[in-house]
């Protein structure tokens, strides 16, 4: 992502990543839930193991990381789109 963002774009990414990884933290769980049959375990659960945890965690760090990526980059080539639409018509 280039440095010379302006603070519109920046504030634009960081609110399509939070949301983008709200929405990828609902699907995952949901995702696990039905193809587990049971909620994803968390490191306070006793019950839970090591594997499932590892598991979780390592799907949950992977999503986040690609919606990480996803989202900076349309939000990038939105953003790109749009300033040059206003070159095109000054």
């Amino acid at each position: 992502m280039a440095q010379d963002q302006s603070m519109p774009v920046k504030l634009a990414t960081l609110a399509v990543s939070f949301g983008a990884g709200w929405l990828a933290q609902k699907a995952v769980t949901a995702l696990w839930t039905k193809a587990t049959g049971h909620n994803p375990a968390s490191v306070d659960d006793d019950d839970a193991t090591l594997v499932s945890v590892v598991t979780f965690a390592a799907v949950t760090g992977a999503t986040a990381a690609l919606t990480k990526v996803l989202a900076s980059r349309g939000t990038a080539r939105v953003a790109r789109r749009m300033s040059d639409r206003k070159a095109l018509a000054a």
